[in-house]
């Protein structure tokens, strides 16, 4: 089974490429917020993971240069085997900076469950001292044919890591890919992550991306008031049957912007192909 993370970073390599190598920042210092959002305009790293590499500092400032003022890390360490290895030596102060000197804020680092198990204290240093204040673990990563109790006993184990980083002043949260939105013996696998889930000590970043299989983020934000802290943005055209940049398919922005906001999102962070990340920025920017 393909999961998002293969999806979406198919053709991010060569397209990112290019995009660093031919596009010059416009602003190397972004707006604190989005007015359409009333908050920070993020995105997620992944799909240019190869770009950053290479060069930190100026795939942050051509980011902040396309209208983005906040940026969400995966973990060197946990992403290691992921090609983020290099950044592994970066010390978080030194992290901080360069991030802050591109214009951006980081608030938010996806970790990988095994790190959060067996690295918690670490990491927590680490994110206390680069400012972030969101530990999103990225996924569970339970092999394909888990039953529900292993799901339910993955949700205990995060619910204490969360009572862990609350004392330290740090929220944990839990992001969704498409094998969520799966049934085991007739039930929605995120409908029983959220009964399970201490609303608490765990929030959850909603990937809007589910909608290609025909969930709506709204829908979700307005069933679970103060359950989210951040959401991942994507838009799909049924037509094309492929992600388009946000405003270009059938997510009804306004919509889940409004929901979201009473919901009580915190962060925004677009997840798309490299390709896409200007165009998404400039419709959420007019809106």
């Amino acid at each position: 089974m393909i999961n998002r993370r293969q999806f979406i970073g198919k053709s991010a390599i060569g397209i990112g490429s290019a995009m660093l190598a031919t596009q010059v920042p416009m602003n190397l210092f972004a707006a604190s917020v989005s007015k359409a959002l009333k908050k920070p305009l993020g995105f997620q790293v992944w799909t240019v993971k190869d770009q950053l590499i290479k060069d930190f500092a100026g795939t942050l400032k051509m980011m902040a240069g396309q209208g983005y003022q906040s940026v969400e890390m995966c973990s060197p360490p946990g992403y290691a085997s992921s090609g983020f290895g290099p950044l592994i030596s970066m010390k978080a102060k030194d992290m901080r900076k360069i991030v802050e000197d591109a214009g951006l804020i980081l608030e938010s680092t996806h970790y990988g469950m095994g790190e959060l198990r067996d690295n918690l204290s670490e990491r927590i240093d680490f994110a206390l001292e680069s400012g972030q204040k969101q530990m999103i673990c990225s996924s569970f990563w339970l092999p394909k044919d888990a039953i529900m109790s292993d799901w339910m006993k993955a949700v205990d184990e995060l619910n204490e890591i969360g009572a862990k980083t609350k004392k330290a002043g740090i929220q944990t949260g839990f992001h969704n890919h498409h094998m969520e939105f799966e049934k085991i013996e007739g039930k929605l696998i995120y409908d029983a992550l959220m009964d399970r889930f201490d609303p608490d000590m765990v929030k959850m970043q909603f990937q809007v991306a589910v909608i290609s299989i025909g969930y709506k983020a709204a829908d979700y934000f307005n069933k679970y008031p103060g359950r989210f802290i951040s959401a991942h943005l994507a838009d799909w055209s049924t037509a094309g049957n492929k992600q388009v940049p946000v405003g270009q398919g059938i997510v009804d922005w306004k919509e889940l912007f409004a929901s979201a906001e009473k919901c009580g999102v915190k962060n925004y962070f677009v997840e798309m192909e490299p390709e896409t990340f200007k165009e998404s920025a400039s419709y959420i920017h007019k809106l």
